[in-house]
């Protein structure tokens, strides 16, 4: 629970020591390792296209390997070895596309990762500096559930139109790729099926503490992080009366974690998640991350990285793409969070934070022709930038001045702190997105004390609480909330809004109902709201305090431009 990442958005979900953190099966995946023998040595192997992924693994068996995971259906391989030339002599299989480590050798316990400084920016701003946060200062005409007068965001979409037509449909599954999904939470509960949900990563004590599970195994109903969560109420929290209520309030909740608890995201997990999410008839999946440990994955790797480094991001780009394509081929739209860093995708900055577990961070070089940052910019993605409450570009989100390329489709609701200068909006909690959070998170972080009251701390950050005296089964009486930003955030907006669209077109099948994703994207291409560039194409943040960096530059037309792909998604314009 060290950090909450990414994306959240924020400061960005990631992938482990070239991304490949294994856990748990996927389709055809077996069992994952326990953290103490990950740590001895852990690899992936990918196989070639075609070739027998589970031959391999025998052969590598033999040789002396712990297999811990076959995923056939993309190929993929996880192990554990013991073996110093296990990288070399692999490579040269017959069959062997690629291979990449694990987890790194030598990582030293205890060392905690850096804070998101994007989506928990409440957390980290002095008192003096702040807006006048007043709890009488609601906005939202959205009104489902008591606290639906908070979410602003509901009606930048025009989910209360929609919600005149359908709040969904059970039969739609939405895959929630992330830190975990609080299953006990009394907003989520109704909507979270157990039975399906699973958790595709293993407790790496380096990061993510102590283990408190067997195995190092975390339930498939926890979140120990609270990013995950924050993702599963706005795409679909019920509308049950109490606290608030999601995008798609009737659309089924389906964890497949595949993030630590430190936010870290691992290329194995990742993979596997996404394999299952095709063979069990998830219908949409949000991923509101990046695959570590490279910010930008680069064919050839970058001028400053290694051979050995460049191999492995090679391998990261190789299995990410037929993860994502295999996906997409069983009807699962995917939607990913376009990340935080202020960059244009087009032609991004240095990446200074790479690689971010495993090794210490060297300054490289991107090239927009042979680097991607992943899963956004992968095969059949829908990328999602994110809006603050006035409509303007958040300053942290990703954008791009390719208007027609595929790294950015729609923009949504993601909150920005900092979006109201000038008003007593400026710097409040209000400006950001208000969503459900695990109790023990916020205990953890001194917002709830232990008998579940908010702290001093907690009402200062605008944590909430909602009761019910008729919990659904398996829920807790009491559920919590927390505001955070990030395109983290705007990605579930709109997550919801493709699930709406699979409950009011998809066409039956044995899972229940199913849309082909060029189908979703179509139908939210040409329902999107429209939104023009800033006057000027140039959109500065002195104001709020940030230097040239932010600056942005928007490119393109009213119905189509690199701040906004093809507008805001339209809850109600899905559903007509």
């Amino acid at each position: 629970m060290q950090r909450t990442r990414f994306y959240a958005a924020g400061a960005a979900a990631a992938i482990a020591a070239s991304g490949l953190a294994v856990a748990a099966t996927a389709g055809t995946a077996s069992a994952a390792p326990t953290a103490e023998r990950a740590a001895a040595g852990s690899y992936v192997v990918l196989a070639r296209e075609g070739a027998d992924a589970q031959a391999i693994a025998d052969r590598l068996a033999a040789g002396g390997a712990r297999i811990t995971s076959v995923n056939t259906d993309i190929g993929l391989i996880s192990l554990d070895t013991t073996s110093s030339t296990f990288v070399d002599d692999t490579s040269r299989m017959d069959g062997v596309q690629g291979v990449a480590r694990d987890r790194a050798i030598g990582r030293s316990p205890g060392v905690a990762p850096r804070p998101s400084d994007v989506e928990k920016e409440n957390r980290v701003t002095p008192a003096a500096e702040r807006g006048t946060s007043d709890s009488d200062r609601a906005g939202a005409k959205y009104s489902g559930d008591p606290l639906d007068r908070w979410l602003w965001g509901m009606d930048m979409i025009k989910a209360g139109a929609a919600h005149q037509k359908t709040l969904g449909d059970k039969r739609v599954r939405v895959g929630i790729l992330d830190t975990g999904v609080d299953g006990r939470h009394p907003d989520l509960a109704a909507n979270f099926d157990r039975r399906l949900s699973r958790n595709f990563t293993t407790d790496m004590t380096d990061v993510d503490g102590e283990c408190e599970y067997t195995s190092c195994k975390d339930p498939n109903n926890v979140d120990d992080n609270g990013h995950g969560t924050h993702v599963a109420g706005t795409i679909a929290a019920a509308m049950n009366g109490m606290g608030l209520s999601g995008v798609a309030p009737k659309a089924t909740i389906v964890n497949i974690r595949g993030g630590q608890d430190s936010g870290y995201f691992f290329l194995g997990p990742v993979s596997n998640a996404l394999t299952y999410a095709a063979n069990t008839g998830l219908d949409v999946v949000n991923m509101s991350f990046y695959v570590d440990p490279w910010l930008y994955n680069c064919t050839g790797g970058a001028p400053e990285d290694t051979p050995a480094q460049a191999r492995e991001q090679e391998t990261v780009i190789a299995t990410m793409n037929r993860a994502l394509k295999y996906a997409t081929s069983k009807n699962v739209t995917l939607v990913a969070a376009l990340g935080n860093q202020h960059d244009d995708l087009a032609k991004p900055r240095q990446d200074v934070s790479s690689p971010d577990y495993g090794a210490e961070p060297h300054r490289r070089t991107i090239f927009n022709s042979r680097c991607v940052t992943l899963p956004t910019e992968g095969p059949n993605v829908l990328g999602i930038s994110s809006l603050g409450p006035s409509g303007t570009k958040s300053d942290f989100s990703n954008y791009t001045t390719e208007v027609y390329s595929t790294e950015i489709e729609f923009s949504a609701p993601g909150g920005w702190y900092r979006d109201g200068f000038g008003t007593a909006s400026y710097r409040t909690n209000e400006n950001m997105i208000l969503s459900s959070a695990p109790r023990r998170v916020l205990q953890a972080e001194g917002a709830v004390d232990p008998k579940g009251n908010i702290t001093p701390l907690g009402k200062e950050l605008g944590v909430k609480k909602a009761c019910t005296a008729n919990p659904a089964p398996g829920a807790d009486r009491c559920g919590f909330y927390q505001y955070l930003q990030g395109t983290s955030m705007a990605a579930p907006h709109a997550t919801g809004v493709a699930a709406l669209a699979v409950s009011a077109h998809g066409h039956k099948s044995a899972d229940g109902l199913t849309m082909k994703p060029g189908a979703v994207r179509w139908l939210m291409a040409q329902t999107a709201t429209d939104h023009a560039c800033p006057a000027g194409g140039v959109q500065e943040y002195v104001n709020e305090d940030r230097d040239e960096t932010y600056t942005a530059i928007c490119r393109g037309t009213t119905d189509r431009n690199g701040f906004n792909g093809f507008g805001i998604v339209n809850a109600n314009g899905v559903v007509r």
